[in-house]
């Protein structure tokens, strides 16, 4: 019991910012119809820029680590957007009907960005100190209070994200453009403005993303691109373009490298993973989400 419940707990903390950064991946090709190759590159921008921020700002403010986490927090999401805004209106915007090109542009953006934050932050790990002490433990697992609130605060963003695209004139505004990008021109909905908007969206939860792992593990520069790899493995799974199938694909996925990991290691784990796509390429190409529904 003490071995299920812990491995559940490992899944809790993977699969919570898995399907938080998948998710971004997710509603950037639902309005534009292409993969974000510098997806990856938000979440470690924000990820490393709270990471380097939080013990200064703790050092010189005498804030508490926790709340100078949030400060840094709080500035990387708005130097997140501000980066997504600059790179969706001087790189993407023109290629919006232009499928190739947009891929091609997004893949030297990546590449040239993972450079620049080798400039700016080293090619060193930084990692952040625990700064709410403490361990729950509930019937022989164990998890630190840190860890469990991270995971809660970003399962309690993928429910804002469900209910944004559900309840509100943008989300809906985007589930349309998604499903038929004409159809939906022609009921007036603005195709740049729409997509425009579910950039930055989609770039903000990447920057949720990389600020909640920020405190879980270490980064450093080319993080970002593990965790696309990861991405493109859950949205295989799940099922291209479902919010749904995002969500079940990053819980699959942290299952799998709980119990892998547990019982074998890290790169068991990973092959594991990659038999999964195959095996789901071959007999459920539309992804278990499209095939359930």
């Amino acid at each position: 019991m003490g071995l299920a419940v812990q491995l559940f707990m490992n899944a809790l903390q993977i699969s919570s910012v898995y399907v938080l950064f998948a998710l971004g991946v997710t509603v950037i090709f639902g309005v534009m119809r292409m993969v974000n190759f510098a997806h990856g590159e938000f979440f470690s921008l924000a990820g490393l820029t709270v990471a380097v921020l939080s013990p200064p700002i703790a050092a010189a403010t005498g804030m508490p680590p926790a709340l100078a986490y949030l400060t840094a927090f709080l500035a990387a999401f708005v130097v997140v957007l501000a980066l997504a805004f600059a790179v969706f209106h001087l790189a993407l915007e023109r290629f919006l009907e232009d499928d190739v090109a947009a891929l091609t542009a997004s893949l030297g953006l990546s590449l040239a960005l993972q450079g620049i934050y080798v400039k700016i932050f080293g090619s060193d790990f930084h990692g952040l100190q625990p700064f709410i002490p403490g361990t729950l433990r509930i019937a022989g697992g164990a998890i630190a209070y840190q860890v469990l609130a991270i995971s809660l605060a970003a399962i309690l963003s993928t429910c804002g994200l469900l209910a944004l695209t559900k309840f509100t004139r943008l989300g809906k505004a985007l589930r349309a453009v998604s499903e038929d990008r004409e159809a939906a021109m022609l009921q007036g909905i603005r195709q740049r403005r729409i997509s425009a908007a579910g950039f930055l969206l989609g770039a903000a939860l990447a920057a949720l993303a990389g600020g909640f792992i920020a405190p879980m593990t270490v980064l450093q520069p080319a993080v970002g691109g593990d965790f696309m790899l990861k991405a493109f493995i859950i949205i295989v799974l799940g099922g291209l373009g479902s919010i749904p199938g995002t969500i079940l694909g990053g819980c699959l996925v942290g299952i799998v490298e709980s119990l892998a990991g547990y019982y074998f290691d890290l790169v068991t784990a990973s092959i594991i993973l990659f038999l999964f796509v195959i095996a789901m390429l071959l007999f459920r190409p539309k992804g278990l989400w499209a095939q359930a529904s």
